[in-house]
């Protein structure tokens, strides 16, 4: 009976939705495709898709969809606290037991760090540096090549470079999307993403979730803030679609979030369930600018939002709502990906039941199920709506062949040597794009910034960054004293009005550059980005050795976009 239900299954009518897979334009959307996957005796090598999805039980489908995260840095061992995680989470010790036991179709890495917006979602860390993150990845797939089908695994990341980054030691760390807003130079965004790219790639992951594709609306909007790249929709079309170019072109997926766009919002969706208000219009020029130009330059995954976004779908958070992941996402935007879902165990997420939430959020379009809370009531409860009617079988299967045929597709990919991660070469592909986003909101154009000598002040939370400062201002010729030279003051994610300092000669916004316009310093300069080639071009900006080319992407209560 088995197989014979299986042979029914994969002879289904199901879409093969992969724009990376044509040899469609990167500037037009992927057409909509599909085939009719042949039956297991047909099914070969030539053909991985239709030989996994032969292959696979109920059970095996419902674990394709999903994509937890696992604690422990090693695949296979790791400490008595990791353990006990896993088997919280899971009933298991080691993420490579948590692949094998639901023959997962995917695994994201987690890092939490306290000046990150998103680290409720991350209750612990497996990401430590380049060498341990490709000995980890290795580790998942060699157990995901165990699985039912031997279907490679989906290795996430949410890598944005900015206030939310995973891997940070021993990594080529770009500036922030905000400060590429600012250098307006889409072709320095793919250089720099396509470095990204390579260095994920090495790394064994397979899609990063970024870019960030929402437009900035209100000051308010500390949640996404620098992690956009501005207010302008249309200047965000030309930056999202560089930054999926480079991802793609590194062989390493990109994905755009937060469909339908999280940029207009005061809440937080990790606190709450977010209410957009604006008109219909007011999203079609907007905030679905952005993401319209991503699928077109090839993104092969959208992250849906917890959002609710009244004037498509009022009261419903856009992760469960048809209107807008399908009607909107599949319809209307052609897009023919993987629709991965913000973090299940999110509090808009939780309202239902895991596995409640695991069937809505797959009836709704979505595809893969991001950090459910509880992963056995998660597969169970797909598996149950697959018995009782609740999710039609062609929903589930037509969500888990977008999943293979992308994680088929990547592992025929080559992968980079580990060895071009933060090499001197990435540094240099990186560097011109930090230099171009440096923006003075006050101040002079020309010369050297302050008399020096200087001394440098910040937050203790921001050491790392007043060190690099110095270090970086010291190389440029400026002397640094540790008191008595005129003060820069470096203010970031988080700060407040009551962290600067009104005696300040320069205060440096690491972040939006909102804070600025509180500050009554008589040179104001925006990094957007606290990176060290950031901070490296403001020290020779404020040497004097360097013009300040940057325009601010979102306005500044009285202040110009730029002095220069």
């Amino acid at each position: 009976m088995a197989g014979v239900m299986r042979s029914a299954r994969v002879a289904l009518l199901v879409p093969l939705l992969l724009a990376a897979c044509s040899d469609t334009p990167a500037d037009a959307p992927p057409p909509q495709q599909s085939v009719s996957a042949p039956p297991p005796s047909s099914a070969t090598s030539s053909d991985p898709v239709a030989a996994a999805l032969a292959q696979m039980s109920d059970a095996d489908l419902a674990g394709q969809v999903l994509m937890p995260y696992a604690y422990g840095s090693s695949a296979t061992s790791v400490d008595k606290t990791s353990a006990a995680g896993n088997q919280g989470l899971a009933g298991v010790n080691t993420p490579a037991e948590m692949i094998a036991k639901f023959h997962l179709g995917g695994l994201i890495l987690v890092g939490f760090t306290a000046q990150d917006p998103t680290g409720t979602t991350n209750p612990t860390t497996n990401v430590e540096n380049p060498k341990q993150v490709r000995e980890l990845t290795e580790g998942l797939q060699a157990a995901a090549r165990q699985a039912p089908g031997g279907a490679p695994l989906m290795i996430g990341i949410d890598q944005e470079y900015g206030v939310v980054t995973r891997v940070t030691d021993g990594v080529t760390m770009l500036p922030s999307a905000m400060a590429a807003g600012a250098a307006a130079q889409p072709q320095l965004t793919e250089n720099a993403w396509r470095t990204a790219g390579e260095e994920l790639a090495a790394m064994g992951v397979t899609v990063d979730f970024a870019p960030v594709a929402d437009t900035l609306g209100p000051p308010t909007n500390t949640v996404i803030g620098s992690r956009s790249f501005g207010a302008d929709a249309k200047a965000n079309e030309a930056q999202v679609a560089a930054a999926v170019r480079g991802l793609e072109k590194a062989g390493v997926t990109a994905g755009l979030k937060h469909f339908p766009g999280h940029g207009h919002t005061s809440g937080d969706s990790h606190d709450g369930l977010p209410v957009v208000t604006q008109s219909r219009a007011t999203w079609d020029t907007q905030d679905l600018p952005p993401f319209r130009a991503g699928v077109g330059a090839g993104a092969g995954v959208v992250m849906s939002g917890h959002l609710d976004v009244q004037a498509l779908d009022k009261g419903v958070p856009a992760t469960f709502s048809h209107k807008v992941m399908t009607d909107e996402l599949r319809g209307k935007l052609k897009f023919t990906g993987v629709a991965v879902t913000d973090a299940m165990n999110m509090p808009p997420a939780m309202k239902w039941p895991p596995g409640e939430a695991a069937v809505r959020a797959l009836n709704a379009g979505n595809d893969m199920l991001l950090m459910p809370p509880d992963i056995t009531a998660a597969r169970d409860g797909i598996v149950a709506a697959l018995k009782d009617g609740s999710l039609k079988r062609e929903r589930l299967v037509e969500a888990v062949t977008r999943i293979l045929t992308l994680k088929f597709r990547t592992a025929a990919l080559s992968r980079p040597d580990l060895t071009t991660v933060g090499s001197a070469a990435h540094a240099a592909a990186v560097s011109p794009l930090a230099a171009a986003s440096i923006t003075v909101l006050r101040g002079p154009c020309s010369g050297p910034l302050v008399p020096g000598p200087v001394s440098v002040s910040a937050d203790p939370v921001r050491e790392t960054a007043k060190q690099t400062l110095i270090k970086e201002l010291q190389a440029a010729g400026v002397k640094v004293q540790a008191s008595g030279g005129s003060l820069i003051r470096l203010v970031g994610y988080g700060d407040k009005p009551a962290d600067l300092d009104q005696k300040a000669a320069v205060t440096i916004g690491m972040d939006t550059p909102h804070l600025l316009a509180s500050s009554s310093s008589p040179v104001l300069v925006a990094t957007y980005s606290s990176s060290r080639v950031s901070l490296s071009a403001a020290a020779k900006v404020i040497a004097g050795k360097a013009k300040a080319p940057g325009r601010s992407p979102v306005a500044v209560a009285g202040l110009p976009r730029s002095a220069c």
